[in-house]
């Protein structure tokens, strides 16, 4: 790769065919859900831990306080998906779309993310920490703050996003493209190493930069 060049995503388009539409779905612990189109369906609540969702379509499903630890989102789209509490820790996320999401706080850490996009929204707080992410794509998003502490990302790219805080506390991060988003504060600043920032980025966190090595500026 040519000096300068950052490596973009790669992500895989989600594609689905022939989906049986499920207005009243049997949610249980464990499940296995393939090929079900959801619309307008409330999850609240539920008891979704382990869960396989293949092939899936969500339509402005509610999520709020449903128990999705340790679940399976694969070759799935989310479109409007809601939750005020997202409860997802330790999901795995694989070709995976997700458009204009409503979330609150979304503790989605100690997951493993792979080909997903997220495509506008509104997000509070988003806990990945501990996560792995690889060609991960967060587009035109406004999140207050961002976790990414200890996480290690590949191939990750925030475009177009307003972001207040930024943690990067202990992440592993390589060809991480930062560019065109903004943010108003960033937490360990050490873990930026492998992120790629434009110059306007850079002059705004010159302060920051300076706190951190101890440099007074007079």
């Amino acid at each position: 790769m040519a000096a300068g060049k950052v490596a973009a995503p790669k992500i895989s388009p989600v594609r689905l065919d022939e989906l049986r539409d499920d207005d009243a779905p049997d949610f249980q612990r464990g499940e296995r859900y393939d090929g079900v189109r959801l619309t307008r369906v409330s999850a609240d609540g539920e008891e979704l831990s382990g869960a396989d969702f293949i092939e899936c379509e969500f339509n402005g499903v509610s999520f709020n306080e449903a128990q999705l630890r340790g679940a399976t989102f694969r070759e799935c789209i989310l479109a409007e998906p809601y939750a005020p509490v997202f409860m997802a820790a330790r999901t795995s996320w694989q070709d995976v779309e997700i458009t204009n999401p409503r979330w609150g706080s979304a503790e989605l850490y100690e997951g493993n993310w792979r080909s997903v996009r997220i495509d506008g929204g509104k997000l509070d707080y988003v806990n990945l920490r501990g996560s792995k992410l690889m060609d991960v794509q967060i587009s035109d998003c406004i999140i207050n703050e961002l976790d990414l502490g200890g996480c290690t990302g590949t191939r990750v790219a925030l475009k177009n996003c307003t972001i207040g805080t930024l943690d990067v506390t202990g992440a592993k991060l390589k060809d991480v493209d930062l560019r065109t988003s903004e943010f108003r504060g960033i937490n360990g600043l050490a873990g930026l190493a492998g992120a790629v920032i434009d110059d306007y980025q850079l002059s705004l966190m010159a302060p920051l930069l300076a706190g951190h090595l101890g440099i007074r500026v007079v």
